[in-house]
């Protein structure tokens, strides 16, 4: 962030978000800077997320500050998606989201020979500002709207995420084979026979963790095995290039667009059972109370014992079936050594304040041919699921405090405390419902833990989880270690998953040099990874965390979509529910049958003139008194489904007699 101060004037570069009437806001990562809003006629041709540099007067105070944009320092949409029309003035291309709507200008010569009514992907060759609108040119042609697969098309192109790899990134993913070089084994600790076990869900193809507890005197000692993709990726080449471009992994119900070629991602670095690989170990001791007590890092190889599922170890540690266990006779006793210690360190970590929340996430079931959900259901999150949380929270804690005493740079993942405004928002709230909490600036990780656990199973747990989560900041990747605020982790960072992220690549790298000298000093600045070096590490962060939130994005716009999908055919159905959250222009409500978010407007309710009480963050008539909040259970109709801006609009069903 750029603040300069000319007289009265401040200027600030943020990232802006942009409203469908046509102002926005300028949204800055630092602490303590309120967003400037910027009316319509100041936007000046900026784009929905683009980075801006913008300008407001100094002696404006409080949170409603305005301001003009100056100028765009960097461009976030460099192609959309849009129906191409033929015009008296000529060709255009309309495209929209859920926010934005632009008019593309399309020359002549330029049009990929679009039929109007045709849906196609535009590259942008000029911006708009005060000379001119947008312009651009067809890139290709898309099939019909409303078609599943078309619209996961439009969404990969709208996030511009890349698809294919480049030649040069492919041959060099194919150059390694299919097995490690035997000399590589004679340089490495040999653990293939220890009983490490990977557990995932059963569709997961890229493996990247193995994990084996074993009982030592005084304790437990705990094998993370995290795939070496280093050892391929080399720094300069070809992979990683392309990695750093895509920056992660980004899954979607039918498929996966991989960081990685899938020589890699599902082959050489994948911990497939039976096969040799090479590996990143956290070896991590623990007492008998779950303190840790030592930690070492190193290169091994190792042979995956078995492939289990999140079902498969609920069903041997938690069920106890007696079919499962006789199948997997060989890995009970070590895994009922990591449900040992898995406790233990869950117990640890919610004393010490690590926020838990529990907020379900929708399991899609999919019929693969036609690209349709079959149903939609509520995701489980069992014992098993977080067991595997608990081992990679202690790797990349251990890797963290490790790194951070060589004093060598490093990418941690920060989770900043919250702003302290929406933190006092919140603890009002909190007592309005009956429950005290310190004051905003005083609230500690553990006060919003330990009401977590409180809310749990009472009516307003819902009301509170939301809530609180959308008080708390985003986690992003930094150079400067600010700690992890929901996790109550004074040092965290991402080691866990090279295979799909690119910031868990370079934390390897780092590990590795401060292994291959860890009583060196920190490099001078003219040296790599000094002051420059730093510089650069810091940049890489932040594209790390911007392509994390784009394919963050993208993944929600699927799910959305098959949402859509799924909704079509029941306009008319109608659904018990639960109000989920509450806004100014209506609130959403989750069906019981389906886990399934719609909204139910605000100029629908016709009985009564409501207004949005924003501290009880719900809806009540000026005349009747009614009111719906978080929580409320109520009966919907399906009115309207957008499958293109994936969208479900709800009414509520008149009550009998009414």
């Amino acid at each position: 962030m750029k603040r300069l101060s000319k007289g009265k004037t401040t200027t600030l570069i943020g990232r802006l978000d942009l409203h469908a009437d046509g102002y926005g806001f300028v949204i800055f990562d630092q602490k303590n800077i309120p967003d400037l809003f910027v009316p319509p006629h100041q936007v000046r041709g900026a784009m929905d997320g683009d980075k801006v540099e913008a300008s407001f007067n100094a002696h404006q105070k409080g949170r409603k500050r305005e301001g003009k944009i100056v100028r765009v320092l960097e461009r976030a949409k460099s192609q959309l998606v849009g129906r191409f029309e033929v015009t008296l003035d000529g060709f255009i291309v309309l495209c929209g989201d859920r926010k934005n709507l632009w008019k593309v200008k399309i020359p002549e010569g330029h049009t990929q020979n679009a039929l109007s009514g045709q849906n196609v992907v535009v590259k942008i060759t000029r911006y708009p500002d005060d000379d001119g609108p947008l312009e651009g040119e067809v890139l290709r042609l898309l099939g019909e709207r409303q078609d599943p697969f078309t619209e996961i098309d439009v969404i990969i192109a709208e996030h511009h995420l890349p698809v294919e790899f480049p030649p040069e990134a492919l041959k060099e993913a194919k150059s390694f084979g299919d097995r490690i070089p035997p000399a590589e084994e004679t340089r490495r600790r040999d653990l293939r026979s220890y009983p490490i076990v990977t557990i995932d869900g059963e569709t997961a193809k890229d493996f990247d963790d193995g994990i084996f507890v074993e009982e030592i005197p005084g304790g437990y000692r705990l094998y993370v095995a995290i795939a070496d993709v280093s050892h391929y990726v080399r720094e300069g080449g070809a992979l990683e290039k392309e990695a750093y471009r895509r920056g992660t992994s980004v899954y979607f119900p039918d498929r996966c667009i991989p960081m990685l070629p899938e020589e890699l991602s599902n082959g050489l670095c994948s911990l497939l059972p039976d096969v040799d690989r090479l590996a990143f170990v956290a070896e991590m001791d623990f007492d008998r109370k779950g303190h840790k007590t030592r930690s070492q890092f190193y290169k091994a190889v190792i042979r995956n014992q078995a492939r289990l599922t999140y079902t498969i170890v609920k069903g041997l540690l938690v069920d106890r079936s007696s079919e499962l266990r006789a199948s997997y006779s060989a890995l009970v006793p070590p895994l009922e050594t990591a449900f040992g210690l898995f406790k233990l360190l869950r117990e640890r970590r919610m004393a010490r304040g690590s926020i838990d929340f529990d907020l379900p996430e929708p399991q899609i079931i999919l019929d693969m041919e036609e690209g349709i959900a079959t149903s939609i259901l509520k995701s489980s999150r069992t014992e098993a699921h977080m067991l595997i949380e608990e081992f990679m929270i202690a790797a990349n804690e251990a890797v963290a405090e490790f790194v951070a005493k060589s004093r060598l740079p490093m990418i941690y993942r920060v989770h900043e405390s919250p702003d302290p405004e929406k933190l006092e928002e919140f603890r009002l709230l909190a007592h309005n419902l009956g429950y005290t909490l310190p004051p905003a600036e005083h609230i500690k990780p553990k006060d919003l833990a330990a009401l977590v656990r409180k809310v749990r199973g009472k009516p307003h747990e819902r009301l509170v989880n939301t809530l609180l989560l959308r008080s708390l900041k985003q986690a992003v990747y930094a150079t400067d270690n600010v700690g992890h605020f929901g996790l109550a982790s004074q040092k965290y960072t991402h080691f866990t998953s090279p295979i799909r992220r690119f910031p868990d690549l370079l934390v390897h790298r780092i590990l590795a040099q401060a292994l291959a000298d860890p009583g060196r000093h920190p490099p001078k600045k003219k040296e790599r990874g000094g002051e420059d070096g730093l510089k650069r590490l810091s940049e890489m962060a932040g594209r790390c965390s911007s392509r994390e939130r784009n394919a963050m994005e993208a993944e929600w716009a699927v799910r959305d979509l098959h949402v859509a999908l799924f909704m079509k055919d029941k306009v008319g159905e109608t659904y018990d529910g639960i109000v989920s959250s509450v806004t100014r222009f209506g609130f959403f409500v989750e069906l019981e049958p389906y886990f399934v978010e719609g909204l139910v407007s605000l100029n629908t309710l016709n009985d009564d003139s409501y207004e949005f009480l924003d501290k009880k963050h719900e809806l009540r008539g000026r005349k009747l008194k009614k009111a719906f909040k978080i929580g409320d259970k109520v009966r919907i109709k399906v009115a309207r489904v957008d499958v293109e801006r994936r969208q479900l609009d709800f009414v509520l069903e008149k009550e009998k007699g009414r």
